[in-house]
């Protein structure tokens, strides 16, 4: 056990007897010699040399506590000490004086009734203080015929000056063991809040936040280092002083006043802006102080951007929502609206749709819209990972698993998506072994690591995509029928641009806005012509490639409109089939939206080039060829309307 007892004896007979006592119990105490202020004198110089508690007796042990701030444990004087002392006194004179301390005089007076009824004895009592008293109350026992002393060494020595005899009281071994015992049980106590006090201050100096403490007279008591950077003053400087004197705009005196805290309030300290919360400390009702805790805004928002960041870079959120997703077609429209419908269920969905359709734009809405939002978004292409590495990334697999295999083991994603969603791109490329592995998942709502029996229940939502027929892979046996019956149970078809050619217009409004913004490009429109070419394209790579598209158009552009010639160059290396729409596709192109911009487009630039067919197919970025298909095209259209 660590820390310091010293043992203080007013006396050489009890520091005989204490040290005999201590060295029989086999204990580690110092035992010094010297009554009243040579007492304390010793027991200021233990304290220097580390002492933690001091064991005395009587007056001196009563010097010491008043004087230092140190625990004193007093050596009890007992009943039988007292009467054998009496008994010792009573041969030489039947009037006999006790003097000492409150506690020896005490416990001489509850004596002194029982002795006096059966033995012929006077006894008399006084009360030294300290050791100047000593003198004085001998000679006034005196003057009263009291012929014999009973008390410590300056009381003998006092008495024997006067001519009377003195007996010097002494505490038994008994007495003394029951203070060594009871000042080891107060050091050990004393030594259990030190630890605590000493983590409590090393919780409070190394919290991230600020913490500020004020007793129920406004006086500060807790200030850690947080506070003093943010305050620009010291603990030393802080500790002790009204609070109103030390933070600028408190509010801990209201809070202090109405025992009603206040949390999440925005306060300035020197120009910094802080989050603070204030909250009254209640003991047994009362209200005995407040504690504010605050962090500065800036850095709560470098925190939350890093933690975001980091999270962004596992791909553990979801950041798109429905509202992110641009187009206001029926096509659109009805996919959304059934995405949403899908959402609020827990059923394993599979999205399909062609490349750069969104498809994991639709997954991130459905979460987010999802009873799941607040947990893991976890995603993965199947495609980008050979079979053994995406196994072990799915699964997870426990340590010495296989060559490699990270110290602990790890964790799988769908451990980690658990409670929350996994998204699954380009299903179609897991090979049938993870067919059968991921199938076992869908069914039991269990994982088993490699290399590891121990079965792990998870509750992961699922959704895989993939951009190709799942069904005809299916009937070739490349894909398994049972997992694709799974994964069908929500099915989400994402429709190609070239089926929503409305929502072009307003999806290159949004891209030219975007990348002018993050390029630093500032390009405030597109010509008609420009965007006539775009929506006439079928756009193989669908929505990515448009804005792969605007993004190459605004890095080239060099005024602040796209016109067609930026357009040209930026779509350059697209064949003449890719360019056009063909005139015998089904679908929109034989009509509606795209067929009414396209005559509105070519009847404009025909009248602006005085009807010069080349010049027109030029400024259309078109071939002559193809324009003379459109004009054929919209003549008989408006003759079928006549």
């Amino acid at each position: 056990m660590a820390g310091k007892i010293v043992f203080i004896s007013p006396d050489e007979k009890l520091a005989y007897k204490a040290r005999k006592v201590i060295s029989e119990l086999g204990e580690d105490i110092e035992v010094c010699q010297g009554s009243y202020s040579d007492g304390v004198k010793l027991a200021k110089q233990a304290m220097e040399g580390g002492a933690d508690i001091v064991i005395s007796r009587g007056a001196t042990g009563n010097l010491i506590k008043m004087n230092l701030q140190v625990p004193v444990v007093k050596v009890e004087i007992s009943g039988y000490d007292i009467i054998q002392a009496i008994s010792q006194a009573m041969q030489y004179s039947d009037n006999i004086g006790v003097v000492g301390s409150e506690n020896l005089v005490s416990s001489a007076e509850r004596m002194k009734e029982k002795m006096q009824d059966l033995l012929p004895v006077y006894i008399t009592t006084a009360t030294a203080r300290s050791e100047s008293e000593v003198e004085n109350k001998v000679r006034q026992l005196i003057q009263q015929g009291t012929k014999v002393f009973i008390g410590g060494n300056s009381v003998i020595c006092v008495a024997e000056l006067y001519g009377c005899h003195g007996l010097l009281i002494e505490s038994g071994n008994e007495a003394i063991i029951e203070a060594i015992r009871e000042a080891k049980h107060l050091l050990e106590v004393q030594q259990e809040e030190k630890e605590k006090a000493e983590i409590l201050k090393s919780i409070i100096d190394f919290a991230y936040d600020g913490i500020l403490g004020i007793d129920k007279e406004g006086k500060i008591t807790v200030f850690n280092p947080v506070v003093e950077k943010i305050t620009g003053k010291s603990a030393d400087q802080a500790i002790g002083k009204a609070v109103t004197d030390v933070v600028e705009n408190t509010r801990m005196m209201d809070v202090l006043m109405s025992g009603e805290p206040e949390l999440g309030e925005m306060q300035h300290i020197g120009g910094v802006q802080i989050l603070t919360n204030r909250v009254p400390i209640r003991v047994d009702g009362e209200i005995r102080g407040v504690v504010a805790t605050f962090q500065e805004v800036e850095k709560i928002q470098r925190m939350e951007s890093q933690i975001r960041k980091k999270l962004y870079l596992k791909g553990h959120v979801a950041k798109s929502n429905f509202e992110d997703i641009i187009g206001k077609s029926k096509a659109i429209t009805q996919v959304k609206d059934k995405a949403r419908q899908f959402a609020a269920v827990d059923s394993t969905i599979l999205i399909l749709g062609e490349t750069g359709t969104g498809k994991e734009l639709f997954a991130q809405s459905i979460h987010n819209a999802s009873r799941r939002a607040e947990k893991l978004f976890v995603a993965v292409n199947c495609a980008a990972l050979p079979e053994n590495l995406l196994e072990s990334e799915l699964f997870g697999y426990v340590e010495g698993a296989f060559t490699g295999a990270r110290k602990g083991g790890k964790a799988g994603l769908f451990e980690l998506a658990h409670n929350g969603t996994i998204f699954l791109d380009e299903i179609s490329e897991m090979s049938p072994k993870l067919q059968a592995r991921f199938l076992r998942v869908l069914q039991e709502k269990e994982v088993v690591r490699i290399g590891d029996d121990k079965v792990l229940p998870i509750d992961v939502r699922v959704i895989a995509a993939s951009n190709r027929n799942l069904y005809e892979l299916v009937e070739k046996g490349d894909f398994r029928e049972d997992l694709y019956y799974r994964l069908c149970v929500l099915q989400l078809k994402i429709p190609p641009l070239r089926k929503r050619v409305e929502d072009i217009a307003q999806l290159v409004k949004f891209f030219m806005e975007e990348k002018s913004k993050k390029l630093n490009i500032p390009v405030k429109g597109i010509s008609h012509e420009a965007l006539s070419k775009l929506v006439l394209y079928q756009w193989p790579g669908n929505v990515r490639q448009l804005e792969n598209i605007i993004e190459r158009s605004v890095v080239l552009c060099k005024c602040a409109e796209i016109g067609i010639d930026i357009i040209t160059e930026a779509m350059s290396g697209v064949s003449e089939s890719e360019e056009s729409i063909q005139l015998n596709s089904p679908g929109p192109l034989s009509g509606g939206v795209l067929k009414r911009l396209e005559g509105e487009m070519i009847k404009k630039v025909l009248e602006e080039t005085n009807g010069n067919k080349v010049a027109t197919a030029e400024k259309l970025g078109i071939s002559l060829t193809t324009l003379w298909r459109r004009l054929k095209e919209l003549e008989g259209t408006n003759d079928a309307k006549h």
